[in-house]
Formats: C-alpha cells, structure tokens, sequence
C-alpha cells in the first residue's frame, strides 16, 4: 500500500507510538503522582494564567466540588496559591506558586534531557535529520507555526 491509501494505517500507527512517547516522557519528570486532573489544572494556570475555582471547572469540564477538591489537594501541595479576586472580594483568584513554576522548569529539563539522551544513542545523523523533517509535519497537522 502507498500514498493516501496508507493514510489509516498511518495514523493509527502515529497515535500508538505518539501515546508511548508521552508516557515515556512523563516517566520522567518528578510530580507524576498527580492525577491527570490535578495536572491539567496546573497547565491550564500556567498556560492562561490565575483563575477562579469556577472558570477552572468550566474550562476543564467537570463540576466546581471536583474542582475544589482538585484544588485543594494542589495547595495542600503547596502548587496552587489563592487571593481575594481584585474585582469580587468574595471569589478566590488562584495562581500557580514559585514551587510549582520551579516543578515545570525542571520536569521540562528532565524530559527533555532523557528525550536527547534517547535521539543521541538510538539515531544516526541521518535518521536526526529524518526526525526533524517528521517534527516540522507533526507541526503541521497540529496547526502550530
């Protein structure tokens, strides 16, 4: 088979092996013993910024009590801080803490360090090179520049 007619199997094959490569990543950063849940909030905080218990809750589909349970078990962890919303005295406006933004910082290193490690000792020059054209096409179909 060739060409678009592969294009299933392709993917197919593209999501298994993208799955293992995720897992693999996680493996190495510290904090993997959050829920996915708890780390979703911790990215959508880092990626948006600080937010309401309540935004968080619509944002990551689930209802506010899961939300204040996820986020208390985040300050517990000392990961998530709260103060008064500016606009709303009576609402919490939370934001990741320095400990958290350092947990990012070094997870990000630790991955990045096994994933070099990983394309040094397992890829020729040649296949580093195969690699990089892959990458430019998986940004592609992400529709990141």
């Amino acid at each position: 088979m060739r060409g678009k007619a592969r294009t299933p199997a392709v993917a197919s094959e593209l999501r298994v092996v993208l799955g293992q490569l995720v897992r693999r990543l996680r493996e190495q950063a510290e904090g993997a013993d959050l829920t996915r849940s708890q780390s979703a909030v911790l990215v959508r905080l880092e990626r948006d910024g600080p937010s309401t218990a309540t935004a968080l809750a619509r944002a990551e589909g689930v209802r506010p009590q899961s939300m204040a349970k996820i986020v208390d078990v985040l300050q517990d962890a000392g990961l998530v801080g709260g103060s008064p919303d500016p606009k709303d005295g009576r609402k919490t406006v939370l934001s990741l803490t320095d400990a958290a933004r350092e947990q990012f910082r070094t997870g990000r290193l630790a991955k990045e360090d096994w994933l070099t490690g990983a394309i040094d000792t397992t890829l020729t020059a040649a296949e580093v090179d195969q690699l990089a054209a892959a990458t430019r096409l998986l940004k592609r179909l992400t529709n990141t520049p």
